[in-house]
């Protein structure tokens, strides 16, 4: 579905000269096999930067496949006594909601088949065709189902991978944990997934940069597609520039298609997705990157409040970007 390592997305804090009484602050550090960055307006004074990290080494051991321990390895185990928890619930809830919107791009059933392809928590990888084959008969939303907080599956063999929209939920969290706090300007960035609220210490909204989807774009706002103004808005990016090999000239993408159990093979290079909470921003990121840009821009017609800005290559090769006209208003910079 999705393997980040690297966020895709730059946050960039532009300034001018109206300055707020009140000090931002900064904080940083690892979650989810990745690195956070958050701002937030220092009203109080209180630094809140243990409690976050707490929260989201909470959030790993609800939705993490990378901690043996975690309910969702558990459940993928196996493990007749594991309970979900209410982070679980809402991104199962979720799944179910875009995968049925989508008409089953998003399928977080398709754990097994990202592991055969190496994209998942175990390395070893196999992918022949029979093999692939073998392991679609665990794939589908319609193979588990939640009763009460027990995760019913119709075969063992049933595997979830939720990476495709974690890492944007617990960015949601973390702004929920703002809220809860009073905080009313923060800018909270997990593994690229953003959400910004209010203003920056300048008095601006929040800035970002959309990374331009080139192999050679290895570090993250190096080079830049465009810079994006977010009013309490989330925004996701995913791509298949920077988690992919290649094998015999064939280059092999991240983004799994689970009807077929193979890389999706369209002309779509990166799908930037802005809408008000980041877990769905994330999952419909993943979603059209299955999907491609026809098939996307159709199903953009059933998403009000859902803007994206595609980048694709024509029939030449050539880069070429298509944006909905809500993004339009939100373009501060873009390359030409």
């Amino acid at each position: 579905m999705k393997f980040i390592v690297l966020p895709l997305i730059l946050l960039m804090l532009f300034t001018t000269c109206k300055t707020k009484k009140s000090e931002y602050m900064k904080i940083s550090g690892f979650a989810q096999g990745t690195t956070y960055h958050i701002t937030y307006e220092n009203t109080t004074g209180v630094d809140y930067s243990q409690a976050i990290d707490s929260i989201l080494k909470d959030f790993n051991k609800s939705c993490s496949i990378y901690d043996s321990t975690s309910i969702i390895s558990r459940i993928n185990n196996n493990d007749p006594t594991v309970e979900a928890d209410d982070w679980f619930i809402d991104v199962f809830n979720k799944s179910v909601e875009v995968n049925a919107t989508s008409g089953g791009a998003f399928d977080i059933t398709v754990g097994p088949v990202v592991n055969a392809w190496g994209f998942g928590s175990t390395p070893v990888m196999r992918h022949d065709t029979a093999y692939i084959d073998s392991l679609l008969q665990f794939v589908g939303m319609e193979k588990v189902k939640l009763e009460k907080r027990k995760i019913i599956k119709k075969y063992p063999g049933v595997k979830l991978d939720v990476n495709a929209l974690a890492q944007g939920y617990s960015t949601d969290v973390v702004c929920d944990f703002f809220k809860s706090k009073g905080i009313r300007n923060y800018l909270v960035e997990i593994g690229g997934e953003v959400r910004g609220k209010g203003t920056n210490a300048k008095n601006n909204y929040w800035h970002v940069g959309i990374d331009k989807p080139s192999e050679d774009n290895s570090a993250p706002g190096e080079k830049l597609q465009a810079i994006i103004e977010l009013n309490n808005k989330s925004l996701s990016t995913s791509g298949n520039y920077r988690a992919f090999w290649v094998e015999n000239g064939v280059k092999y993408s991240h983004e799994i298609d689970p009807k077929t159990g193979f890389p999706a093979r369209n002309t779509l290079l990166s799908s930037s997705v802005i809408c008000d909470d980041c877990i769905t921003a994330d999952a419909y990121a993943t979603a059209f990157m299955v999907l491609g840009v026809d098939k996307s821009k159709e199903l953009l017609h059933k998403l009000p409040g859902v803007d994206v800005y595609f980048v694709y290559t024509n029939s030449k090769g050539e880069y070429e970007v298509f944006f909905t006209d809500g993004l339009k208003k939100m373009i501060i910079e873009q390359e030409k």
